[in-house]
């Protein structure tokens, strides 16, 4: 089972640069950049709903499970 961050697609869509959603999510660049790319292995619902708040879209949208 994998879970697929579609964050980039949210930012694209959202024409936002990672440095200013980080600024605006009070999260490091570097941070936001391992959440961005799938690296991160656990995610705070905190971080989650700023982000989600910024790019105003649902959790959903930038989660996505996929059965291997």
């Amino acid at each position: 089972m994998s879970i697929i961050v579609n964050l980039d697609v949210m930012m694209a869509r959202r024409k936002i640069q990672l440095n200013e959603l980080a600024e605006r999510v009070d999260i490091t660049p570097a941070n936001l950049s391992i959440l961005k790319t799938g690296k991160a292995k656990a995610m705070r619902f905190t971080t989650l709903e700023a982000i989600c708040k910024e790019l105003d879209c649902q959790p959903g949208d930038i989660l996505e499970y996929k059965n291997d």
